[in-house]
């Protein structure tokens, strides 16, 4: 009957298969194609993909989204159940298998196919998933799905499916959003759409949109995570020291120096040649993600000199040398330039020896609070630095970090308990001035 809610499938049991996959295709055209279990590309996500490189974004946004949509479609193919033909039930019953369930456990190439016996196991001593790090005190990666995980899956397919809605597009077959949005205050009662009637269920925000009326906020997707608070972490300065002192490298000593220096994101940095680092003006040029602009950014002198002690060395053992080749290379032939998965791990296998587990982007947090900690330089100057939009976006570099409350509170319990086993003098009983009873009764001055 219309209207009848449906228990929908039981997913406690159920294992996400790992058919169909992600191609990354090299052409910048169609960097990134969405495969199904025949290896035929998914025409839908192609078409969408082709409008997302269109327009104003990188070419990471594919791939950002078509994991999501990876993931999607080997839900719809384990139950033979149509991408244009999904409904909200069977996007609730997979965003509650998402929200309950563990992960799937990714095994490594090297061991597919092995018997799990003969897969070695992870070190002991490790922090069980989930779990605060104890060097660090950032949690480590757990089981199950991060609630931004899931956030980022909702909007993307809600916004792929709202694609598609839009005139001239649909081919007739999809006929809602399977992705609702919330619902509204009043059972049973949609949300007002653009013409101040009620939305009908599975109606598209602002479908009957006035165009001379401003937009309203919508609000968010019905199931779309609550996202927790993010406070950016700085590596303190002796487990910094501590990392530095692990590297192995001339290359990493000057990567590290200038990631923690002038706060580049960690792939901004690597897209330098060697022309952009001009050690004279104390300035090395990087390209801008998202926006893919061109900008000097200021770092350390100590910086340049490991980055000319690593040239030096680089050079004598052959790496490729001009001003328009790249500036960061590997360490072994045949020499390749420098990819963020390799300065990811150069990173990693440094961290392994503290037991941390910072990231490159703790390196732009530091640099960040070690800027605005300076009384003398401007936050706006900041914000061009980090290339950030906004000047609101520093507004998370001024709440408490855990290190800042765990300190403030430890001070605050010794200033009590000091307080106690070493109580202040008492203050002296009120009296006359002799010198003032003399002077009101005109006793003697002496």
């Amino acid at each position: 009957m219309p209207g009848e809610q449906h228990p929908g499938r039981d997913l406690r049991n159920f294992v996400l298969p790992e058919i169909g996959k992600l191609l990354e295709t090299g052409d910048p055209w169609e960097p990134y194609q969405l495969l199904d279990p025949f290896g035929r590309p998914v025409e839908p996500v192609t078409v969408y993909f082709k409008d997302l490189m269109a327009g104003s974004y990188s070419p990471l946004t594919p791939r950002s989204y078509g994991m999501d949509f990876l993931r999607w479609w080997r839900y719809l193919w384990a139950f033979g159940i149509e991408w244009d033909r999904a409904t909200s039930e069977d996007v609730r019953d997979f965003t509650l298998w998402m929200k309950l369930a563990d992960k799937p456990v990714r095994v490594h190439w090297r061991h597919r196919g092995k018997d799990p016996s003969e897969i070695p196991q992870p070190r002991a001593g490790r922090p069980a998933p989930g779990t605060p790090n104890p060097v660090t005190g950032k949690p480590t990666v757990g089981t199950k799905y991060a609630p931004t995980t899931r956030a980022h899956f909702e909007t993307a397919l809600r916004t792929f499916y709202d694609w598609h809605l839009q005139p001239g597009r649909n081919s007739g077959a999809l006929l809602v959003n399977p992705f609702p949005l919330d619902r509204s205050r009043h059972r049973g009662r949609g949300r007002p759409n653009g013409q101040g009637e009620e939305r009908r269920p599975g109606e598209r925000a602002n479908a009957h949109h006035n165009p001379m009326d401003e937009f309203k906020k919508e609000r968010k997707g019905r199931y779309r995570p609550t996202l927790p608070k993010r406070i950016p972490r700085r590596i303190p300065e002796d487990k910094y020291t501590e990392v530095f002192a692990g590297l192995r490298s001339h290359r990493d000593r000057a990567l590290l120096a200038f990631w923690v220096s002038n706060g580049a994101r960690a792939e901004e940095l690597l897209s330098p040649k060697q022309s952009d680092a001009k050690v004279g003006q104390q300035t090395i040029g990087v390209i801008r993600k998202g926006t893919g602009d061109y900008q000097e950014l200021p770092a350390n002198i100590d910086a340049f000199v490991w980055l000319r002690l690593y040239q030096e060395d680089a050079w004598k053992k052959g790496v490729p040398r001009g001003r328009h080749q790249p500036l960061w290379w590997t360490l072994r032939r045949p020499w390749r330039p420098l990819e963020y998965d390799a300065a990811r791990m150069m990173f990693n296998r440094a961290n392994a020896l503290l037991g941390a587990n910072w990231t490159l982007h703790d390196l732009r947090h530091t640099a960040t609070f070690l800027m605005l900690d300076d009384p003398d330089m401007p936050p706006v100057y900041v914000q061009h630095i980090l290339g950030h939009k906004y000047l609101s976006t520093l507004d998370i570099y001024s709440r408490p970090t855990r290190d800042d409350i765990i300190t403030a509170g430890l001070a605050h319990y010794a200033r009590q308990e000091k307080k106690r086993h070493d109580p202040p003098p008492a203050q002296p009983a009120p009296a006359y001035n002799r010198e003032s009873l003399n002077v009101l009764f005109g006793g003697p001055s002496a």
